[in-house]
Order: structure tokens, then C-alpha cells, then sequence
């Protein structure tokens, strides 16, 4: 399955990809599911825009949305430039989510979020 969250400088949000894998070496023990089925994504609850910085382009980032709603496990899947990648990164850190759900109970998701970047 498919889903996006797609940023810009006036960043709307949509889910990319959701892809089960390892929960990450940050010593939580935690299943990282995959969106659908039964698997809820996560839903943005609190966003923090990028610093605008000079240039235009798009940077893809894998995260892992925990069960308690907090990004984790940030990598550039797509870089943009090291501004741009850094920018994108610190703003998505800040995020907070309602975490997805398996059932009624909450679950950690791997997501791709993608944004935007455009001069203004």
C-alpha cells in the first residue's frame, strides 16, 4: 500500500509508503508494522514547519511513527542537498503524531515522508 506525506514550504501532509521492518537500535523493543489491513497510519497531530532555506527540491525521509506517536528512526531516502536534507530532518523530528493502530491498539509505522522545497 501506498501513502504519502507530502510536504512543501507551506507544507500540506500525506503519507508515502509504509514498510514493516526492524523497530531500530534506539533500545525500544517495539513491532513496526506495516499500514493496512487491519494497520491504521498514523495521523499527523502536531507539525513543525522547515526553515526556509535557499533552494528548490524535494528530500524523502523513512521514519518509524512509534506507538506513542513520536518520530524515530529518521534517514534521507532522497536528498535534496545538505541544507535542504537538514532543514527537513529537524522540522519532522519535532512532529507528533496519533500513532497508527492495529485494532484499537496503538502500534509502531514505518512511513516515507516527502517535502517539498520551493523558492517563494
Amino acid at each position: 500500500m501506498k501513502a504519502i506525506i507530502l510536504l512543501c514550504a507551506s507544507v500540506p501532509v500525506v503519507f508515502l509508503n509504509a514498510q514493516s521492518g526492524p523497530a531500530g537500535d534506539d533500545g525500544k523493543d517495539e513491532q513496526v508494522f506495516t499500514i493496512g489491513g487491519d494497520v491504521s497510519p498514523p495521523k499527523l497531530t502536531y507539525k513543525v514547519d522547515p526553515n526556509r532555506v535557499a533552494g528548490t527540491g524535494t528530500v524523502l525521509l523513512e521514519l518509524v511513527v512509534s506507538s506513542k506517536g513520536l518520530p524515530r528512526d529518521l534517514r534521507v531516502v532522497e536528498s535534496a542537498g545538505k541544507e535542504l536534507d537538514s532543514s527537513a530532518v529537524e522540522a519532522v523530528k519535532q512532529w507528533r503524531f496519533e500513532p497508527g493502530r492495529k485494532g484499537d491498539k496503538p502500534v509502531a509505522v514505518r512511513v516515507t515522508v516527502e517535502i517539498r522545497f520551493h523558492d517563494v
